[in-house]
């Protein structure tokens, strides 16, 4: 049971937190309707950074683990979350977790499944 939540629980937080970035694409539909795909294109980078990220943490959990990490502390220092930006955390924390649970889940089930097989 345990092993099934900590293989959920990071893809579900992940799969949440896009959503939420997501969300905030959505001021292209106020005003002018024209451009109104090219504005939801460049609102939605960072999440497609993230998605992309997504595909390769459900693959190789070690390597998305360690990207995701990155991601959270590109995103921070970028949007200067460290400093007097403190909602950008608010936004960026659930990608270190997110990043902390697949390296758990890796070091815990994945690494020793995979010691066990090499040992003859």
């Amino acid at each position: 049971m345990k092993k099934k939540l900590l293989y959920w629980s990071p893809r579900i937080l992940a799969t949440l937190a896009i959503l939420f970035m997501m969300m905030f694409s959505l001021d292209c539909f106020e005003g002018e309707t024209g451009d109104i795909l090219l504005c939801l294109v460049m609102h939605n980078i960072p999440a497609f950074i993230i998605i992309v990220i997504l595909v390769i943490a459900w693959k190789w959990e070690l390597i998305g683990g360690v990207l995701f990490v990155a991601a959270f502390l590109a995103g921070s220092i970028y949007f200067n979350g460290f400093g007097s930006n403190w909602g950008a955390l608010i936004v960026m924390v659930p990608f270190l977790l997110t990043g902390i649970l697949f390296l758990l889940h890796y070091f815990l089930y994945l690494r020793r499944i995979q010691t066990n097989q090499t040992q003859p």
